[in-house]
């Protein structure tokens, strides 16, 4: 489903990704593990067409999102992927339903077609009776999953996590590593999570270990 083609990446004279390549398949949960520089994090934001590689591609099933337009490579991200961070990133002065339909709306769904299906995605996590609070109203775990519904909002093919479980404690992370198998489950969706994790990375079906931007 992603082919990842010999991707090269530097910040000035720094280079952090030195021609990696790898392949990840439809429906699989991958984990990329590696010592803190490694390029875990990059590579996940090239992936996600967050930032550009200096050479090599991205394709997802055969399309080359390295070379899509400006405004091209928006509406593909919109549609196709969805993001969870090590922190939530809810925007606090909105409910957490509000906050579950902002990419619906912005790829302008119509706002009852939005609001429906957040509700919908709210149920499946159980938290149908915290859709009304704002997210400084929300436990870390709460907040958490919200995020994880707004990144299914669009139905996207692939989720990509970076630490998504870094700042929960053991049961939240616990509960929040099992939801992602049980989402794949759910709807076949493919995940690649950078984590320190050893407990999500022995999880996931395959691990990818980086070090100093390669892949080992």
């Amino acid at each position: 489903m992603i082919e990842i083609k010999n991707i090269c990446k530097s910040f000035g004279p720094l280079q952090v990704l030195k021609e990696v390549s790898t392949t990840i398949n439809r429906g699989e949960i991958v984990s990329i593990v590696g010592a803190s520089g490694a390029g875990k994090t990059t590579l996940l934001q090239i992936v996600g067409t967050l930032d550009k590689p200096d050479s090599g591609e991205v394709l997802y099933d055969q399309v080359d999102v390295t070379r899509l337009s400006e405004k091209e490579v928006a509406l593909f991200r919109n549609k196709n992927i969805g993001f969870v961070f090590q922190f939530h990133q809810l925007l606090p002065e909105f409910s957490a339903l509000e906050n579950v339909m902002i990419p619906a709306l912005i790829a302008k769904e119509k706002p009852a077609d939005a609001e429906k299906r957040a509700k919908e995605i709210l149920s499946f996590l159980k938290l149908s009776d915290r859709e009304n609070h704002k997210p400084a109203q929300l436990s870390g775990g709460e907040k958490q999953r919200i995020a994880v519904a707004r990144a299914l909002i669009n139905r996207p093919a692939v989720i990509l996590a970076d630490e998504p479980s870094g700042s929960l404690d053991t049961q939240n992370k616990l509960e929040l590593h099992q939801l992602f198998f049980d989402l794949r489950n759910e709807f076949n969706q493919t995940f690649v999570i950078v984590t320190h994790d050893e407990s999500l990375s022995r999880m996931t079906d395959r691990v990818i270990h980086m070090k100093d931007g390669v892949i080992l």
